[in-house]
């Protein structure tokens, strides 16, 4: 048994990320498996060699300038697939979903980092078709998965499953990640078997992972969401250590306006 740290990242464009990561990747308890979400480019503009350069192995599949998913890791992947790969990917969706999903597995261990849709506003169509995207995921995990397996979700899900998710929660009741339906929706996943790892080892309010640009001094002031989630079967709960978040690479100079959130296992 040994310890690996296993992390999400909203990075909001991986090439704009570089120094933040390269600052990041290269410290001391940089994470073993980091998934990536808006990554922002295409396959071809991935920076590979940055991340080979640091050690990393990579699995990513991307746009031009919207979505996009990766994870690197310290460990050779010994398979992956991209997208819900259920056939139901609705017309004019099917590259935007291939580059929000990422599925691989590490021996035993699965790891699904999904970047689900945000969802405009909750009278668009994408509000419904998030709602939608979530019970697809849903049923990825009834299809090929037990809740007896290793196996860790994460991402940014856009959404904030309670009031301690998100700072001033009497104001955001229709928002698309705080609305009754997107809140059921994700706890009707979450009830096929998965526990809420972030929060067994934070069960505190204010702890956020993402702080709004356009938000004064938003992360100085921790007016915050949590929509970065580290979620994992009974079997991964019982593995974890400990979890926290970076908050100090969203001070750093050019950050996304999302950090990373890592979690610390024995497998």
């Amino acid at each position: 048994m040994s310890l690996i740290n296993i992390g999400t990242f909203n990075v909001n464009s991986v090439r704009s990320r570089i120094p933040v990561l390269e600052h990041y990747l290269t410290s001391e308890g940089a994470p073993d498996i980091l998934c990536f979400q808006e990554t922002k480019c295409r396959d071809e503009e991935f920076p590979l060699d940055f991340f080979k350069g640091l050690g990393y192995q990579c699995l990513y599949k991307g746009m031009k300038s919207y979505n996009g998913v990766a994870i690197i890791s310290k460990i050779e992947p010994d398979e992956a697939e991209f997208g819900l790969c259920d056939g139901l990917a609705e017309p004019g969706r099917e590259e935007s979903e291939n580059a929000r999903v990422i599925l691989a597995r590490f021996g035993d261990l699965n790891i699904l980092n999904t970047y689900i849709p945000q969802g405009k506003e909750i009278d668009d169509p994408d509000y419904q078709y998030k709602l939608r995207f979530f019970q697809r995921v849903h049923e990825l995990f009834e299809s090929k998965f037990t809740p007896k397996d290793k196996l860790l979700w994460l991402g940014d899900l856009n959404v904030a499953p309670t009031e301690l998710d998100v700072s001033n929660p009497k104001n955001k009741t229709n928002h698309v990640c705080f609305h009754s339906d997107v809140k059921d929706v994700f706890a009707k996943v979450m009830s096929w078997g998965f526990v809420d790892i972030f929060r067994k080892h934070l069960p505190g309010d204010g702890e956020y992972s993402f702080w709004d640009y356009r938000v004064k001094d938003a992360l100085s002031r921790n007016i915050g969401w949590r929509i970065d989630h580290i979620i994992g079967t009974e079997v991964m709960a019982e593995a974890s250590r400990k979890v926290w978040v970076e908050r100090s690479l969203r001070a750093m100079e050019r950050p996304s306006d999302h950090t990373a959130v890592i979690g610390s296992f024995e497998v």
